[in-house]
């Protein structure tokens, strides 16, 4: 088993050689910490997340609930909740929603996904590390879509035999211009937080209506 410790400002481990069970163990007593935990074949990402990760990842899955607000669209947001693909992987996302498969996970206490679909949407917040090593985790668990802020610009993946894509509009908004909340997420430090979601509420009423014109 190796270790490697990278800070910061996120503080992360890197292990190899885990197993499936230590994975497990790991999740049961480190269930009460502020940790985040990735596995995948063997290999054991932990990240204790900065509070600039975590005010981009805040507000990033506020974007998303009023984008679904304002066009009318239902989703069950389940936050940062653990998904696993038994002995091959597991992650918590940053943020995640169910929009399409709403139905079949709703009101549930637990999901089990050999009986029920992956989130839809993942939202994942790259400004002081990278989710590269969690994409082929989302893509074993079947994630259709993938929405990745680093800092710059906002970058749309879509699941396609397996991996991702990149592509410029959202499977489950399209008529909104995503890539542009990046200009939003930009002033998430600088602006108050319910200030800055009343005027991204603004910009999404305002391409609602240029879409209703057209």
């Amino acid at each position: 088993m190796t270790a490697r410790l990278l800070t910061p400002p996120d503080e992360i481990i890197h292990l190899s050689g885990i197993s499936w069970q230590t994975y497990e163990t790991l999740l049961s007593e480190l269930s009460d910490r502020r940790l985040r935990l990735t596995y995948n074949r063997g290999y054991l990402e932990i990240m204790s997340p900065s509070p600039e990760h975590e005010r981009f990842k805040k507000v990033a899955g506020r974007f998303v609930e009023t984008i679904a607000e304002e066009l009318d669209i239902p989703i069950e947001p389940l936050g940062s909740t653990t998904f696993k693909r038994p002995e091959v992987s597991g992650v918590e996302p940053d943020e995640c929603f169910y929009i399409q498969n709403i139905a079949l996970v709703r009101g549930k206490k637990r999901l089990d996904l050999t009986q029920v679909p992956a989130p839809d949407l993942v939202v994942e917040i790259d400004v002081t590390s990278s989710s590269q090593s969690r994409l082929q985790v989302y893509a074993d668990l079947g994630v259709a879509e993938v929405w990745i802020y680093n800092g710059e610009s906002l970058v749309i993946k879509q699941l396609e035999n397996n991996s991702y894509i990149t592509c410029q509009t959202s499977q489950f908004f399209t008529n909104l211009p995503i890539p542009e909340i990046a200009g939003f997420l930009q002033q998430a430090e600088i602006i108050d937080y319910l200030e800055l979601v009343k005027l991204f509420r603004d910009w999404v009423r305002n391409q609602v209506e240029k879409v209703q014109k057209y």
